[in-house]
């Protein structure tokens, strides 16, 4: 979900879909899984193709659980998996933004958004909005990555110029690249006073998952929005995007490829 002055880095191509369809509730929010019950409403911020979503209505369920995103074709595949699921009748899907949540106030136990806030134009803002929305004595919980924070071996110059894109390209676009360790700042700017800090991260470096990292981003590099964005922004050439494409087949087919995908995380409580 992108949010006012900013444009999602990533887009909706196959391979970014290839990666937020992974996502569980246990490997991407187990931070905020001893705090909910069942019978919670909850709103899902930024869901994307629903995947931890559908894993967060079983741990409310019967609780009313409402997920919204700002790109239909996100929400279509969100409802399609939820129906797969059997839970299509559990999830109330809409279009929204963050920073105008369309929610009276105090309405959700929880409120929660996975790899939102780096995206969006006013993160406060956005926490704010998510505060405005929770209950009192609610949790309002946030999951962000830090691209400052990644580390790989082995250490190609290519994933070096990989990272430095990124993170130029990100910023062009309104947003914060290494928003993970901003959280906690940002939750104490929206006036959240009780907030709860963590860090986790993703390591690929098996036969399985290394590849399949370093494929969905050879991909990236040259397919998805990320591509488009940054020749249209002059941030990088043709060349330049292929040799992204072939560092990171370089390191997916090297039998010591280690990567670790660092997150920062919060549980306000409202």
């Amino acid at each position: 979900m992108t949010g006012k002055d900013a444009t999602y880095t990533h887009g909706h191509h196959e391979s970014v879909l290839r990666s937020h369809t992974w996502r569980t509730a246990q490997n991407s929010a187990a931070y905020l899984l001893p705090h909910l019950r069942p019978g919670q409403t909850l709103l899902d911020v930024g869901c994307g193709p629903g995947t931890i979503t559908t894993d967060l209505v079983r741990l409310v369920a019967p609780g009313r659980v409402v997920a919204i995103d700002s790109a239909q074709v996100a929400l279509s595949q969100a409802a399609a998996h939820a129906e797969a699921a059997g839970l299509g009748g559990h999830i109330e899907f809409a279009v929204g933004d963050v920073h105008e949540l369309e929610f009276e106030d105090d309405t959700f136990d929880v409120v929660h958004a996975h790899q939102v806030l780096q995206h969006v134009g006013d993160p406060v803002r956005a926490l704010r909005e998510m505060r405005r929305v929770c209950k009192p004595g609610g949790i309002v919980a946030a999951r962000d990555s830090d691209y400052r924070g990644f580390l790989w071996y082995p250490e190609l110059p290519g994933l070096d110029d990989w990272l430095q894109l990124y993170l130029d390209l990100t910023r062009a676009n309104g947003g914060t690249p290494d928003a993970g360790r901003y959280l906690l700042a940002w939750a104490h700017a929206a006036g959240f006073e009780d907030v709860t800090a963590s860090s986790s991260t993703w390591c690929y470096a098996d036969e399985t998952t290394r590849p399949w990292w370093a494929e969905l981003w050879a991909d990236r590099a040259v397919k998805s929005q990320f591509a488009h964005d940054a020749l249209a922004k002059s941030l990088a050439t043709e060349d330049d995007l292929g040799a992204l494409s072939a560092a990171w087949l370089e390191w997916g087919a090297h039998p010591d490829g280690w990567i670790s995908i660092l997150h920062g995380e919060i549980v306000c409580r409202a």
